[in-house]
């Protein structure tokens, strides 16, 4: 049978619908985007994670204010999670805000201290351009009316003083936190403000949010083909880069999870039309910029930059496939990037045994077993124990995911590669390319995993 039931997951046997060892001319998708089912221990991350931790987190010249108890304000930059570089370097990502919610405030509500917070962050820091309040699983509880608190506040300041109501309770992961996030920074910001002036060849990045510097990799690209870059959603965005979005002419969509919202939002009002694409790899990044190079009708300069930018680094990437060469990978990633990469694998050489994501809908597994081989586990979500289970079955030469696996990896004896906040980024476009297989050949090679018991 092609779904499949682990071994640990005789206990819950609802699991074999989320897991898919694909076969011959065949094509499952597993169950993904449902609930948690009750006794699976969950590696996601919540509402309120996907809204401020990934997508409204990045902007850098606004107060990153949460309105909770102070636990949940650990995910902010303090959990080391993310490496959202901006350019401002003397504010973003150094302070965390937060209501610090006590018991009496949630006994008797929390809107006084959620007014007091905003305007005394605004005094500590005037030169802000506006406050993002973000509420987490309490206030949805409580019923704090954060609208009305934020209008207030955002009246006495001056700035923009924006609500997030991502409850990290609501929906099934932190897909639906990015979902809120795009929706509010559509209604509230984009359209606000207009540029000073225009070009035929602006355009947004969309779905980026600098990971380690990605944009400043990938932007220079665009650049060099004649194209401005209007806007970044959201990696090292301001909120005035936010507001004048709506006038450029494309709307390159990197993340094909976390932004297609806005794209159809922006597509729908201001007639702005939007193109997914992948820029990570050879192959990929040089579709993607061909297919914007179309758009515009600048082939030629898009051709020049692939030339050169491949001629740079072939040789090293033709060293480490070398290296890497009929290596087993298992990925797991938190939805697009478990696609995207499967095809890096394949450009070094690599066999790609499994892969999983933490969100990922119905299109993103689509994907995945379009591209992923025979035999290849598919496997929706896994918790800690269907991993552990993984690594020492499977055993893969190497296991790209997030920092909450990273040691049970090394306690398997595994090598591992973070493919969410990266290793030394950034892993982007070609000049990235090299960094990525850089640093799975430094890992799989590691003189150190000779040294464990049981390990050859």
């Amino acid at each position: 049978m092609p779904l499949t039931l682990l071994e640990c997951d005789i206990p819950i046997p609802e699991r074999e619908k989320h897991t898919y060892i694909k076969e011959p001319g065949e094509t499952i998708v597993p169950m993904c985007n449902v609930q948690t089912t009750p006794g699976d221990l969950t590696e996601r991350g919540c509402t309120y994670a996907g809204c401020m931790g990934v997508v409204g987190g990045p902007v850098k010249d606004v107060i990153h204010l949460v309105h909770g108890p102070i636990g949940c304000a650990f995910y902010t930059w303090g959990g080391g999670r993310r490496q959202n570089l901006s350019d401002n370097t003397e504010f973003h990502r150094k302070y965390c805000f937060s209501t610090n919610m006590g018991e009496s405030n949630i006994i008797f509500g929390g809107e006084k201290k959620l007014h007091d917070s905003i305007v005394q962050a605004y005094e500590r820091f005037p030169e802000v351009n506006g406050v993002f309040v973000y509420a987490s699983c309490v206030i949805g509880l409580i019923g704090d009316d954060m609208k009305s608190v934020c209008k207030q506040a955002s009246n006495e300041i001056g700035v923009p003083v924006i609500p997030f109501s991502c409850e990290g309770f609501r929906g099934v992961s932190q897909s639906l936190g990015h979902h809120i996030a795009n929706d509010v920074i559509f209604e509230r910001i984009v359209g606000t403000k207009e540029p000073d002036r225009l070009t035929p060849h602006d355009i947004n990045i969309i779905g980026d949010y600098n990971i380690q510097g990605d944009l400043w990799i990938i932007s220079p690209l665009f650049e060099a083909m004649g194209l401005r870059i209007l806007c970044t959603f959201t990696g090292n965005a301001s909120i005035n880069d936010l507001a004048m979005a709506h006038r450029a002419k494309l709307n390159v969509m990197h993340c094909q999870r976390s932004t297609p919202y806005i794209c159809e939002l922006m597509e729908e009002k201001y007639d702005l039309p939007y193109m997914p694409v992948s820029l990570f790899g050879i192959e990929q990044t040089s579709k993607a910029l061909r297919d914007v190079a179309a758009f515009f009708g600048l082939e030629d300069q898009a051709e020049t930059i692939i030339e050169s930018e491949v001629s740079k680094i072939l040789p090293e990437i033709e060293y480490y496939k070398e290296n890497l060469k009929g290596k087993r990978v298992f990925i797991y990633q938190g939805a697009p990037r478990a696609w995207h990469w499967i095809k890096l694998m394949e450009e070094l050489g690599m066999e790609v045994i499994g892969a999983a994501t933490t969100f990922g809908h119905t299109d993103d597994y689509e994907k995945i077993v379009e591209r992923i081989g025979n035999g290849g586990l598919v496997i929706d979500n896994p918790n800690s124990v269907e991993l552990k289970e993984i690594l020492t079955k499977y055993k893969p030469d190497l296991f790209i995911s997030g920092l909450k696996e990273k040691f049970l990896a090394y306690k398997h004896g595994v090598p591992f590669v973070n493919g969410h906040s990266y290793e030394r980024g950034p892993y982007a476009v070609y000049s990235g390319f090299v960094k990525f297989a850089k640093d799975i050949h430094t890992t799989i090679n590691n003189p150190a995993w000779g040294l464990i018991e049981g390990r050859t």
